[in-house]
């Protein structure tokens, strides 16, 4: 081991630590050498006599980190030190150490449960937080508890919240010191204009490094589109004898090699994505210019599905990102922000596990038969977006209805695809290995047609195409489809169709489209989701439709890539889905419970007739929908028993809850059973809402209301007046004259009653709740008002000794 690297000096503790306890935390800072060193060292403590898997998070950290470590024992790739990526492999029987992508690991463990051979498991860059990565460590731990007890666990980080993975590993944590070279940095003096665009700041803020300090320039933007648009403006200014390399992963392995070797003169700008923040030493770097921006890959609840994001970098990021300076020699770092802008940046990136897609993690769990809960994850998944990803693995066959994996789901787990694609492929004909290599890729066709056919054309023949369409077809990309193309079609058989509407639908049949009425061309998806195509765009009339990618808005997604597809061939595709059903609905459009019989796939619907016999009980209860919208609307006497009813309540706590909240909350106990032959807002206007409220009742019950809070009032000539309770407050309006002769004021659940007194025109005279007190006081000024206005009635002097009337005196 030639140059001397931080990790050095623990390493010898790191192997004595393994020796007692085979399970290890290891933090050590971006440029400390973990990636090469610890490896190494394990091999050479001789812990153990199998081979030492390393993950990396990129084929290409992958690739550089195995070169490295054969460069050390000065060796090939391939012998004592090996890799293992995505279609290609450089192992043979003496390899004892293999670098492998994430995903290597999952389906070793899938295949091969004891992982024989196997001494040591390291996982690299663990702070990066993969999908891959959690299931992997999950999945070993899980191993190591139930069959290896040998097993050698390390995760390995440069910035990582420590205590929570060595809790879940139940291990001990060892760091290694700072970076070996101080790294200066720079920040903007003020913030930058939002009218600039990112290229033009980024070159400008290049050149500005390139003029202050020494060596060559790592620069960090979020992705492709990014690093060409910068590169383009950076060749007008830059002067000779500075070499421009793009570095991110879509590129070949050749392109990528001569973006990380050392340039034989002068200085080298690479500008290059996250690829190039962890595990990777690129010569001579003595200066970062950081944009500031990170891609990642976020689940979109809106559209069902991960897309790519651009966001803020974190300050974990960030410093990741700044250590890339200080490798070598001392190092300077220029950032796209303020000091000030710093502090509002986010700790940390959110792990894959919160964010991202979690249909392949599904999968791989049910093949591997443990639910979420049962695994040790350092972060379990989100319940709700879980339980979303199995309905998606329901549909395309790969779970039954209870949740196991079926034998289609276990062969598509196999396959190096997200689960829709894997699925298409295996279901699909020749044609379906193109079709998901073009949807795996970004694309290549934005201001074209949304008609994913378009792609599939230009594929097979660029050149017509271009002639055809004046579109220039970008060499990179078509290539990388069609290698990737001819890879997956080692896994096809190839006898199922190739249209490519039927292929995407098989893949998204959440996602099939279907025209709405109108002129704009707005679509419902299968989903449940709104989806529109761009006006004027040629699949704009087509009745169906499958949407392979959506813009992601929740209210309704912008369609940018789909397939045609005939009603003929979604009927075909989906026979043992689409189905009649019954529905009795209420119509908030009409008022009125509407009786249907449909024919549906998802929330499709293909023909739609009236359902004549519909029972009377499926009405009621679509009717119930119709009584939430329109509230109870209780007439006068059912106001006043809710009130009473209310009343008792406050005496006794055990008493039926009559209030609006509950009603509401408990239609269906009370209500469903009278609704017989109610369907319209009429028929509930009219509807006597007081039998089903008495009937909450038993008849003890009623009778205990009556006579504690009685619903009439009886006055001295025996007739009966309602009685209302409003706050509680029990009221009647009566007579005066009816209720000469009363001396004592009348009382009704131990409260005076409030009486309005009314004329004999039925007008009010008077509210008392003390009656005797009125005869004694007011009583004579309303005589002197009322005795010449109704003279036909009787004003005596003294209402206590009189009679209670109702009659007036004849006419003379």
């Amino acid at each position: 081991m030639s140059v001397a690297l931080p990790i050095d000096d623990i390493l010898a503790e790191v192997t004595a630590s393994l020796r007692q306890m085979p399970r290890l935390v290891l933090q050590a800072p971006p440029g400390a050498g973990k990636t090469t060193r610890v490896p190494l060292a394990i091999l050479e403590a001789g812990l153990t006599d199998g081979r030492i898997l390393m993950l990396e998070p990129r084929r290409l950290a992958a690739r550089a980190a195995a070169e490295r470590m054969a460069e050390t024992l000065g060796e090939r790739v391939g012998r004592t030190v090996g890799y293992r990526i995505r279609g290609q492999a450089k192992v043979s029987d003496a390899t004892r150490i293999e670098v492998v992508t994430e995903g290597i690991l999952t389906r070793m463990i899938q295949s091969q449960p004891d992982l024989p051979g196997v001494g040591v498991v390291i996982f690299d860059e663990f702070h990066e937080r993969s999908l891959n990565a959690d299931l992997g460590l999950a999945l070993c731990l899980d191993v190591a508890d139930a069959l290896r007890e040998d097993l050698i666990l390390v995760a390995m980080s440069a910035t990582l919240d420590a205590a929570p993975i060595a809790k879940l590993m139940q291990a001990p944590v060892l760091t290694s010191d700072g970076r070996a070279f101080e790294v200066t940095p720079h920040w903007l003096p003020k913030p930058r204009p939002k009218t600039q665009r990112l290229e033009h700041a980024v070159a400008d803020l290049i050149m500005t490094a390139l003029s202050e300090a020494d060596g060559s320039a790592l620069v960090f933007l979020p992705g492709e589109g990014e690093i060409r648009r910068t590169e383009a403006v950076l060749r007008a200014q830059i002067g000779p004898g500075i070499s421009l390399r793009p570095l991110f992963g879509a590129m070949p392995f050749k392109d990528q090699r001569a973006a990380i070797a050392p340039v034989e003169t002068g200085r080298k700008v690479v500008l290059a994505t996250s690829i190039a923040e962890t595990s990777l030493t690129i010569e001579d770097i003595r200066i970062v210019v950081d944009a500031g921006l990170s891609r990642r890959a976020e689940f979109d609840p809106a559209s069902g599905m991960s897309r790519l994001i651009t966001t803020r970098v974190t300050r974990a990021e960030a410093t990741q990102r700044m250590g890339r300076a200080g490798r070598v020699a001392p190092g300077h770092c220029y950032k796209l922000w303020t000091r000030g802008e710093e502090g509002a940046l986010l700790s940390h990136p959110p792990a894959e596990i919160e964010a991202g897609d979690l249909t392949g993690l599904a999968l791989e769990l049910a093949a591997w038969g443990s639910a979420p809960e049962q695994m040790p994850f350092v972060t379990p998944p989100h319940a709700g977006r879980y339980d979303e990803a199995r309905t998606v693995l329901e549909m395309i066959g790969a779970l039954d209805a209870q949740g196991r994996i079926t034998p289609h789901g276990k062969a598509i787990s196999t396959m190096p695809l997200h689960p829709r694609l894997a699925h298409m492929v295996a279901k699909g004909g020749g044609d379906a290995p193109l079709l998901a290599a073009i949807l795996s890729e970004r694309d290549f066709l934005k201001d074209h047609s949304t008609d994913l056919s378009l792609r599939v054309a230009a594929l097979r023949s660029p050149r017509r195409f271009q002639a055809e369409h004046g579109a220039d077809l970008h060499r990179g990309t078509v290539a990388r489809i069609r290698e990737e193309a001819r890879r997956l079609a080692k896994t096809s058989h190839g006898t199922g169709p190739d249209a490519p509407g039927i292929l995407a639908a098989l893949a998204y049949p959440d996602r099939i489209g279907m025209r709405r009425p109108g002129e704009a061309p707005r679509y419902l998806l299968s989903g449940g989701k709104g989806a529109a195509v761009p006006a004027g765009d040629p699949l704009a009339q087509t009745p169906f439709l499958v949407a392979t990618d959506l813009d992601g808005d929740p209210r309704e997604a912008r369609i940018r890539l789909a397939a045609p597809l005939s009603a003929a061939e979604l009927r075909a595709t989906f026979s043992d889905q689409i189905e009649w059903h019954d529905s009795c609905l209420w119509s908030r459009r009409t008022g009125r419970v509407e009786t249907r019989t449909q024919e549906r796939f998802g929330a499709l619907v293909l023909d739609d007739r009236v359902w004549h016999d519909a029972p009377a009980h499926e009405i009621a209860r679509a009717m119930l929908d119709g009584v939430r919208q329109l509230g109870l609307l209780p007439d006068a006497k059912a106001q006043r028993f809710l009130a009473r009813a209310a009343l008792m309540r406050r005496s006794d706590p055990d008493w039926p809850d009559f209030s609006e909240a509950h009603l509401m909350e408990t239609l269906e106990d009370w209500l469903l059973p009278h609704l017989t032959g109610v369907k319209t807002t009429a028929d509930w206007k009219a509807f006597d809402l007081m039998p089903a409220l008495q009937a909450r009742l038993s008849w003890d019950q009623q009778q205990a209301l009556d006579r504690a809070v009685p619903a009439q009032f009886v006055t001295p000539l025996g007739r009966k007046v309602p009685i209302t309770y409003e706050e509680g407050q029990p009221r009647i309006s009566v007579r005066l004259q009816e209720l000469f002769g009363v001396t004592d004021h009348p009382k009704v659940a131990g409260a005076p009653v409030q009486l309005t007194l009314l004329s004999p025109a039925q007008r009010p005279l008077q509210v008392t709740e003390d009656l005797p007190g009125f005869w004694s006081s007011s009583y004579a000024d309303v005589r002197k008002d009322m005795r010449g206005r109704y003279p036909r009635h009787p004003w005596p002097e003294d209402p206590t000794q009189a009679d209670p009337t109702l009659r007036a005196k004849p006419r003379t």
